[in-house]
């Protein structure tokens, strides 16, 4: 019983404690600027990314679900086969899970070039 009344608002406080963060420190930032003599109209232009960030993202979680997939497919094979026992399955699913994020992020960096 006393678990589940110490973790829901130790969640909210550390959600509630990020977003305090990241206000104040943009607020302090904001108000060093303008002391230094900076234009306001820094802050609301903005640099147009030259890929949107839903491109990115779909093709990050594409390359990560196909990377899952290759993983089961190729722990079940070595499964099937007799070499190893059900220890392969997370392994794979991870290796094959990171190296679809990686292409992906290698892929976007090319995209945004």
């Amino acid at each position: 019983m006393g678990a589940e009344v110490i973790i829901v608002p130790a969640l909210f406080g550390i959600v509630f404690g990020m977003f305090y963060l990241y206000i104040s420190a943009r607020n302090k930032e904001r108000l060093a600027l303008i002391e230094k003599g900076a234009d306001a109209s820094i802050f609301f232009n903005k640099a147009k990314r030259l890929t949107p960030f839903w491109k990115v993202f779909i093709l990050n979680v594409s390359l990560l679900m196909i990377g899952l997939g290759i993983g089961i497919f190729i722990a079940a094979i070595l499964e099937q086969s007799g070499f190893l026992n059900d220890a392969v399955y997370p392994s794979a699913i991870f290796t094959f899970g990171g190296i679809g994020l990686l292409v992906g992020f290698f892929m976007t960096k090319k995209l945004q070039e």
